[in-house]
């Protein structure tokens, strides 16, 4: 026979007198200690209810997770198909735009030919008047370069002015003594300038120091 092992308690005196020892001359058994609770039990899992993991609910679930997913790829379909009308769109707004861009001076340029040929018809004409001719040719001028201001064109005139490389390209030099030299002293083709961007520059005669006399 296994012989039975106790444990006995160590015996405890009362604080007080008239206080009960509490567990004196009590001997427990071993094999009666209470059971350890088993390792890796969840509690949470064994609350949880068993309808969560069954079939019908994860068929569910995945029926509701579908559905979402669908709708969002549709979603993706309607925006995909908008960005690319919108590129659409803005690829005839600009090619549009560069067709049509120089509408507005053509209009304008218009009466600017309407009036040439009304001059050029008068100049046909036998016994012309040259001084209304003349003065036709001058109010012509004018309103080209109405036109052209309205548009940015600006001439570039620099008669009198320093030469500037910037915008004057000098086709010779000329001696003078009545101007400081590397000065515009005559003005072949007048140059343009668009927005202030040089378009095209002014052909220039620069004077140049004469040279001593020899005694």
């Amino acid at each position: 026979m296994v012989r039975e092992q106790y444990t006995e308690m160590p015996e405890q005196k009362p604080e007080r007198e008239g206080e009960p020892v509490s567990n004196a001359g009590q001997a427990t058994r071993a094999d009666e200690m209470p059971e350890a609770p088993e390792a890796g039990r969840s509690v949470a899992a064994e609350a949880a209810p068993e309808e969560e993991h069954s079939p019908e609910r994860l068929i569910a679930l995945l029926e509701d997770a579908r559905s979402k997913a669908d709708e969002t790829w549709d979603q993706l379909l309607r925006a995909r198909a908008e960005l690319e009308n919108l590129k659409r769109r803005q690829a005839v707004e600009l090619e549009k735009a560069h067709k049509f861009a120089l509408d507005g001076f053509v209009r304008e340029l218009l009466q600017v030919r309407d009036s040439l040929e009304l001059g050029h018809s008068a100049a046909l004409d036998e016994g012309a008047d040259v001084a209304k001719l003349r003065e036709g040719t001058e109010l012509t001028l004018k309103l080209l370069s109405d036109v052209m201001a309205k548009f940015g064109v600006e001439q570039v005139d620099p008669q009198g002015e320093p030469f500037n490389p910037e915008y004057h390209q000098a086709m010779t030099m000329q001696p003078r003594d009545d101007v400081p030299p590397n000065t515009v002293v005559t003005v072949v083709q007048n140059g343009y300038l668009l927005n202030g961007r040089l378009v095209r520059p002014a052909m220039v005669i620069v004077s140049a120091a004469s040279a001593p006399k020899q005694t």
